[in-house]
């Protein structure tokens, strides 16, 4: 998609209070991470909610005594989720910023273009939930809290054959993340017997589905795995939908916010979204999370504020861990963590990948609600090089 080129925008946050609370005037914190995230463009609002829960974590940790009594700085660029802006951002936040570290809040394109910069600069990155299998394999010093695509998508596969459907269609947004999640359905897709009747693509700016639409209707497919995000999947089921299509519709983590249900509107209900983030959860940290988000923001959280809440506080685990030290100190402590989080238990491979379970929400009566889990770890399981 070609979005707008607004000004570039550059926010250096100090948060210093409880959770939710920003301190005004000069930075007070001594340790700096940095965090690039899409805050205008088409992504602008995956990017706000990745940035408040960035800030929920900081801020909660820096109401815990920060780290080693030090207070934590969160520096905040905007890269409109393009890999062009990224680059220029991520070597900011290298050589001119030193941050000891960073996350990604971003789309997969332009993780991808900074993780470069910043495993060269052998600063420690920490990926939110963009899901490109290339993006860890940059190296040693880039870690990824989210499952990959791949791995979702096999995920997918497994929760078609849950419902006892065979025949599938595949519509597919044409980016990385789309890509990404349908090689790992059509991966999986042989072991539990599904037939692929159409696969289709449509470009990240489309919003009018009249030709997928007609082909989907000639399939007549029993499920239909259509990945996208918030601003298109909307659009699409509205439009399956208002055709008379009436089979089970599988999004993934792109459809994971309420713009999603506001957009599709009725056609929204009964949606099935394979995800990182359970509503319904009696984990304490996930039930934690989401009161406290919900506190500080004055609205319920989505998959991408949890997983960038998730990023950040393993990040700042790690600097408790080295006594606030950056490089090669950061890298080893965080790689032999195991976190407890809003978005499971984690622990790093070889390759900096998680192994998790998928959690299954519904669209039910305008809110995601708890569907089922998908747990298998072979199935599940990351790459390890």
């Amino acid at each position: 998609m070609n979005a707008p080129s607004p000004r570039k925008s550059f926010v250096s946050i100090a948060i210093v209070g409880a959770a939710g609370v920003l301190a005004a005037g000069p930075a007070l914190a001594d340790i700096k991470i940095g965090f690039n995230v899409p805050l205008t463009g088409f992504a602008a609002a995956d990017g706000q909610s990745s940035l408040n829960g960035a800030k929920l974590a900081v801020a909660q940790a820096n109401a815990a005594g920060g780290v080693n009594g030090e207070k934590i700085e969160l520096v905040v660029y905007d890269d409109q989720a393009s890999p062009k802006e990224a680059v220029p951002v991520a070597t900011k936040l290298v050589e001119k910023d030193k941050v000891v570290g960073a996350v990604s809040g971003s789309y997969s394109g332009s993780t991808r273009a900074a993780a470069g910069i910043f495993q060269a600069g052998k600063v420690p990155y920490v990926v939110a939930y963009a899901i490109h299998p290339d993006i860890t394999r940059t190296g040693n010093y880039v870690f990824r809290v989210s499952a990959m695509g791949e791995v979702q998508g096999r995920g997918g596969a497994k929760l078609v054959s849950t419902l006892g459907k065979k025949k599938v269609t595949i519509i597919t947004v044409k980016n990385d993340f789309g890509q990404a999640l349908a090689a790992g359905f059509k991966e999986a897709a042989p072991k539990f017997g599904l037939q692929i009747t159409g696969e289709y693509e449509y470009g990240m700016a489309d919003r009018q589905f009249g030709a997928v639409v007609s082909k989907v209707k000639a399939d007549a497919p029993e499920v239909i795995y259509a990945s996208g995000y918030f601003f298109n999947a909307g659009p699409l089921v509205s439009q399956l939908r208002a055709a008379g299509i009436t089979a089970p519709i599988i999004g993934q983590e792109g459809y994971d916010s309420d713009k999603f249900i506001e957009i599709a509107g009725a056609a929204s209900e009964g949606t099935l979204v394979t995800t990182s983030l359970d509503r319904d959860s009696d984990v304490p940290a996930t039930k934690a999370f989401l009161a406290d988000y919900r506190k500080a923001n004055n609205a319920g959280a989505d998959m991408v504020a949890a997983a960038s809440f998730t990023a950040t506080s393993v990040l700042i685990e790690g600097l408790k861990k080295s006594g606030g030290k950056g490089g090669d100190a950061l890298r080893a402590a965080m790689a032999g963590g195991t976190y407890v989080t809003p978005i499971g238990k984690l622990t790093f491979n070889s390759l900096n990948e998680v192994a998790k379970d998928i959690q299954v929400q519904v669209v039910k009566d305008k809110a995601f609600r708890r569907h089922s889990v998908i747990s298998d770890a072979a199935l599940l399981a990351p790459p390890t090089k």
